[in-house]
């Protein structure tokens, strides 16, 4: 029966190694426990049998849960960013402008229809008595040529004409009165006088008639005669602030030498002199602001070149010459 028990395949010869003498014997003499190290654990091996007595420790199986330093900010649909608020504001800062120009617009249209309805325009500037031989030589109406955005700022440019004018009316009366007191200075009289009849009318078409032309159409070209002729009127501004004497303006220079010959006198000239300095102040100021309103219409120096050519190729008295000159020189080649 031990036949049956055996390997038919193994070699008869091999022999186990695991039977040899010096294993067995080895493996006899081992200590106790030794099959239980663990070389990997940090805890330093006990004495042989030590391990079966260790005790494991006890985990804590309570799920790990963080506290949170600040509670979250309460959620609210109908927050909106600084972005969002800017750019709505932004939208309905627009629609309202549009709203504005298109009201604007119905305004004119209506305005026109009734002009010609009654006839068209008629000039209403300056308002002279219906008999009086010389008739209005402008129309002038803000509330109706000038858009809204730009009605204020035409109108103080008006009044500041109107101040100016005064001013100089006034400047007569205190060359009068400086006048009565030394008669040496008749000539500040008379220039007093020829500065109101030159300035006024001259003040009027060459610089306010351009700013009111510029804004009611949008011309480039007239905003540029407007910002070279009033800085000439702001040189005037000044030089009769100043008061030079012999010049026929009550400025500070000719107050204060009115002064020392009468006293009522030069008090009149000082104040005439602080109206030249407040005009002057404000021409500066409202030079600037219209400056500022130029620069947002879009005007150029190429749209004032543009508008200058069309314009003076539409004039029929150039147009007239230029035929003249051009049939002048056809004869001229033929004969």
């Amino acid at each position: 029966m031990s036949d049956f028990d055996s390997n038919p395949f193994a070699d008869p010869d091999f022999s186990n190694p695991f039977q040899d003498p010096s294993v067995t014997q080895v493996t006899r003499n081992a200590p106790p426990g030794l099959e239980e190290y663990n070389p990997f654990t940090e805890a330093k091996p006990g004495p042989p049998g030590a391990l079966n007595k260790a005790v494991s420790p006890t985990t804590n199986t309570q799920p790990a849960i963080m506290k949170p330093t600040e509670e979250p900010p309460s959620y609210s649909q109908t927050q909106q960013t600084q972005e969002q608020v800017r750019a709505q504001a932004d939208l309905l800062r627009r629609q309202e402008e549009l709203e504005r120009k298109a009201a604007e617009l119905d305004r004119r249209e209506r305005e026109m229809q009734s002009l010609s309805a009654s006839g068209g325009r008629k000039n209403n500037w300056p308002p002279l008595p219906e008999k009086f031989p010389v008739g209005p030589c402008f129309y002038h109406d803000i509330s109706v040529d000038i858009p809204v955005e730009f009605q204020k700022t035409v109108k103080i440019m008006y009044y500041l004409w109107m101040f100016h004018t005064g001013t100089l009316f006034a400047n007569i009366f205190g060359c009068l009165a400086w006048f009565c007191v030394d008669t040496s200075r008749g000539v500040d009289f008379g220039l007093a006088m020829l500065w109101f009849m030159l300035f006024t009318p001259c003040s009027f078409v060459c610089w306010y008639r351009p700013l009111y032309g510029a804004f009611r159409s949008d011309s480039s070209f007239r905003f540029f005669v407007f910002f070279f002729v009033y800085i000439c009127q702001f040189g005037v501004h000044v030089l009769q602030a100043i008061g030079i004497t012999g010049w026929g303006a009550s400025g500070w220079i000719s107050a204060l030498t009115g002064l020392n010959t009468s006293i009522p006198v030069g008090i009149i000239m000082i104040l005439i002199a602080a109206l030249f300095t407040a005009s002057a102040v404000i021409s500066l100021i409202m030079f600037k602001k219209v400056h500022g309103l130029y620069r947002t219409t879009g005007a150029s120096f190429e749209k004032a070149q543009q508008e200058f050519a069309t314009g003076v190729m539409a004039n029929k008295t150039v147009q007239t010459a230029a035929a003249n000159a051009a049939s002048g020189a056809a004869r001229g080649a033929f004969n």
